[in-house]
């Protein structure tokens, strides 16, 4: 980054504005964080601009300089702004990037326990349809008992093409939710899993067992039956992960407690075509 535009400290038309909206009830180095995280989105300050120094910051907001210290590294641990050598604090070239783009750089350099990984898809998936059972559209929850039919109509031997469903379907579900910040978890997510799926489809035995897995998950999502959809997604998906986490208990040699069912489903929740479900819920 070559001459970086100088953030100047005025509060006239040639630069930002760096007082802090008095009366807000944060701890202040979350005020400071706000405050320019705001100003960066505003564009006020761009990618390569260069910040006032630290006493300067901290003698224009009216706060201590170990205030804006913690506020920019907490910045920095974001991706918003980065330190550059002799030039002092500086807006990142990436603080423009989509928060689920700057995580994917992070996750990138790291190696995750693919048990680990799982646990956390049942969780959300588990969520996501639930979410979708109670807020999709009719015409969605069709388009994805149409891949669930097609799932189970393609020729075992057809890996290609089975991967893809699978993940169509899977996608499909979690978009269905209407929650963005959800979707970007699990987009986030999916790269992480994407070798173990591709090994997975191995058998006719595999093929069928996830194709009924996905019809019954579909014909749920279609009655709106929020509890039984979270019960079949997570059964569904913690089939797949007990095997994962026998893998890493052997390879590990500890006795870590695998998740189960009561983790992500409380067994209190009736599904709402129980032949015990009370009238009084006005689905049984």
């Amino acid at each position: 980054m070559t001459n970086p535009r100088r953030a100047t400290g005025s509060d006239g038309d040639d630069g930002p504005r760096w007082a802090l909206a008095p009366g807000a009830r944060k701890p202040v180095p979350d005020l400071i964080g706000d405050h320019l995280l705001e100003m960066v989105r505003s564009e006020e300050l761009k990618p390569g601009d260069r910040l006032p120094s630290e006493p300067e910051l901290a003698r224009m907001m009216g706060v201590a300089r170990s205030s804006v210290r913690t506020a920019l590294q907490r910045l920095e641990a974001r991706g918003v702004v980065e330190v550059n050598r002799g030039r002092g604090w500086v807006v990142s070239t990436s603080a423009d990037r989509s928060a689920a783009d700057l995580m994917l750089d992070r996750l990138a350099g790291q190696q995750f326990d693919l048990a680990d990984v799982m646990e956390v898809r049942i969780a959300l998936e588990s969520l996501a349809v639930a979410l979708a059972a109670t807020r999709a559209p009719s015409g969605t929850l069709e388009g994805i008992a149409k891949l669930a039919r097609d799932d189970r109509e393609t020729d075992a031997d057809d890996r290609a093409t089975l991967l893809r469903q699978d993940e169509e379907f899977h996608g499909e579900i979690v978009a269905a939710a209407g929650n963005d910040y959800l979707r970007a978890l699990y987009e986030m997510l999916t790269p992480l899993v994407a070798e173990w799926r591709e090994r997975s489809f191995t058998s006719t035995e595999v093929h069928d067992r996830s194709a009924a897995d996905h019809n019954q998950i579909a014909t749920l999502l279609r009655r709106r039956d929020e509890v039984a959809a979270r019960l079949a997604m997570s059964a569904h998906l913690l089939g797949q992960y007990r095997g994962i986490a026998r893998d890493r208990s052997a390879e590990r040699g500890d006795d870590l407690p695998p998740a189960t069912s009561t983790t992500y489903v409380d067994l209190d929740d009736v599904p709402m075509f129980h032949p015990h479900a009370k009238d009084g819920d006005g689905r049984a």
